[in-house]
């Protein structure tokens, strides 16, 4: 959180009034959870809950419970503890003299659970009697009520459940459905008020567990801690840490013993500054400066723009940067896996060949154009590039990989070529276009050619189409002329039909004229008027077949006989009905009808009626 001057005030009011100094914790969570106890209390300014603190003693204790947060367990993360019982403990014991005593602290303690852990840890290696003469457990805290839990050294059953049955038996005595740690072993355990950024350390430690406390602190604080742990630790000590802390930036001592397990020992020959306790500092760093440079480390490397990776001798995950996090989605509960357990091992390229080549051949691993995408995320380009880690003796102590983010330069590149790729494609097309245009001029210049010769040709097809047309026109003429002779002929021959049909209508005898079929061509006004039908209804018609009151049948052979003899004629008197109905006797004269020719085109029936 951003500086509040409030909260600050707050804080150095704790330290005046109280002596606690919480100036040294990550802001962030120590923000959060004094704002929860002003909650609690329905306080929202920092300067208000201030009064409040000054108004009310029992306030200070009700925030000390929240600010220290006590959360601790038998054997907690059981494998680390189990590793540390069957290959640490045999040679830490190994190397005293049987003489000698062991001293241990479990620095945080809280309720003590952790620090009875490391008693019945002790008694195993060591035997109950040999534990009870040698060892001494000091177990601080700054929490006055946890310590008091702890003295009583009484639990619930929920708390003592991760202790192994045998281990809960031999040292736990059940007292009104509770269990209490053995009396006779509690003595070696000394409880106590610690502050560790301000008190002086225990010192000639054997075995330093301080696990899961330094991450509540700020860089510099964690970094002040950690040379007051230096200076308490014995030569050899082993320091046990929580599985959330590393010691990467503090190489020079510490050096790691189990780094997966965050156990570590004493660097040999290593000298710091404590501050006020006046252990001698070392020549190139003043005391003020130390833990600002450690801070300063830190920061640098979480803030640089690359994703980056630390892999230990032993290819465990030994620390990675903010960007590694985001871009591959690990978290700091990853550090201490083996590589092999983590998907960026094999993804987005597989590390663990380039990780033994650099190690082995002791060079940089360079990989280029390594593709990454992550969930619905946009892909990545990186070059991955594997240096190995080498110590002052030239000793490999680990391996750093680099995640160099070279998407834009690849966009680029593949831009170039793509660019490129279109001007190769525009430079054909270009040679292709020159090529058709040359094609092109020939077939013109062959075109202008041929619209030569063509033209050549249709000036002569013009000559002719002029000849045509003037013959033409004299052809036109003549049809005109043709056609104006036919226009008189059809005129005189309208005349003539008007004449015949003059001439039909003026005789009173009924006149039929039929073709070679029989077919009614003329019906003049006579045959009107003797059987009733019109003209325009019986032309066209068969004979035969008119319903008139002329007997046709007996017809039949004189007609046929007229349509086969140009000369024959024959007078025929018969019975009829006419058009009123009434019974007549009539003449009828039925005869060839011949052309210039003499030839037969039909006959023609002259009926008229006979009067007696």
């Amino acid at each position: 959180m951003d500086a509040d001057p409030a909260f600050e005030a707050l804080l150095e009011h704790l330290k005046r009034a109280r002596g606690f100094d919480f100036t040294g914790y990550k802001r962030t969570s120590l923000g959060r959870r004094v704002r929860q106890r002003m909650t609690q209390v329905g306080i929202a300014d920092f300067a208000d809950y201030t009064d409040h603190l000054q108004a009310n003693a029992d306030e200070f204790s009700a925030l000390f419970n929240t600010i220290l947060i006590n959360v601790t367990g038998f054997f907690r993360d059981q494998e680390a503890w189990d590793h540390l019982r069957a290959e640490l403990l045999g040679p830490l014991v190994a190397a005293r003299s049987p003489a000698d005593p062991i001293r241990a602290w479990s620095a945080g303690c809280a309720s003590g659970q952790e620090a009875y852990t490391l008693a019945m840890v002790l008694a195993e290696e060591l035997g109950v009697d040999q534990f009870r003469r040698r060892v001494k457990i000091y177990a601080t805290d700054v929490d006055e009520h946890a310590l008091a839990q702890a003295r009583q050294a009484v639990y619930s059953a929920a708390e003592v459940a991760q202790v192994p049955p045998p281990l809960l038996e031999k040292y736990f005595e059940q007292v009104n459905g509770e269990f209490a740690f053995r009396k006779d072993l509690r003595r070696s355990v000394i409880f106590g008020r610690n502050d560790l950024v301000q008190d002086a350390p225990i010192s000639r430690i054997d075995l330093l567990t301080c696990r899961n406390t330094l991450m509540y602190f700020n860089a510099e604080t964690q970094s002040k801690i950690l040379r007051r742990l230096h200076f308490a630790l014995a030569p050899q000590g082993l320091l046990f840490l929580g599985k959330a802390e590393m010691l990467l930036t503090h190489g020079r001592i510490f050096e790691p013993v189990e780094l997966k397990r965050r156990i570590f020992r004493r660097a040999p020959s290593s000298r710091v500054e404590l501050g006020p306790v006046g252990v001698e500092a070392p020549p190139d760093i003043g005391n003020d400066r130390f833990g600002e440079m450690e801070q300063l480390r830190q920061l640098a490397f979480n803030a640089a723009p690359v994703a980056q990776l630390v892999v230990s001798a032993d290819d465990v995950l030994a620390l990675l940067n903010t960007r590694a996090e985001a871009v591959f989605g690990l978290s700091q509960a990853d550090i201490g896996k083996p590589l092999r357990d983590l998907e960026v091992s094999y993804r987005p390229v597989e590390l663990r060949g380039h990780v033994d080549v650099a190690r082995v051949q002791r060079r940089a691993v360079r990989v280029e154009d390594v593709q990454w995408q992550r969930g619905g995320m946009a892909a990545v380009w990186f070059r991955v590039v594997v240096e190995p880690l080498t110590g002052g003796d030239n000793g490999l102590v680990g391996v750093v990989v680099t995640f160099h983010d070279i998407t834009a330069t690849r966009v680029l590149l593949d831009e170039l070529a793509h660019a490129n790729r279109q001007l190769e494609v525009a430079y054909e097309e270009l040679q292709s276009t020159n090529e058709e245009l040359e094609t092109t001029n020939e077939e013109l210049q062959s075109t202008v050619e041929e619209l030569e010769t063509t033209n050549e040709e249709l000036q002569s097809t013009n000559e002719e189409l002029e000849t045509i047309n003037e013959e033409l026109q004299s052809t036109n003429d003549e049809l005109q002329a043709i056609n104006e002779m036919l226009r008189e002929r059809s005129i005189e021959l309208d005349h003539v039909s008007e004449f015949l049909d003059d001439v039909l209508r003026s005789l009173r005898s009924g006149i039929v004229v039929v073709d070679l079929e029989l077919r009614v061509r003329a019906w003049n006004r006579g045959a009107e008027e003797l059987w009733g039908l019109r003209n325009d209804e019986t032309t066209g018609r068969h004979l035969l077949d008119l319903d008139v009151g002329l007997p046709v049948a007996d017809l039949r052979q004189a007609l046929g006989v007229a349509l086969i003899d140009p000369a024959f004629t024959e007078v025929l008197v018969m019975d009829a009905v006419n058009r009123r109905g009434q019974s007549i006797r009539l003449r009828l004269t039925c005869g060839s009808l011949r052309n210039e020719h003499e030839q037969t085109r039909g006959a023609i029936l002259v009926m008229d009626p006979v009067h007696d």
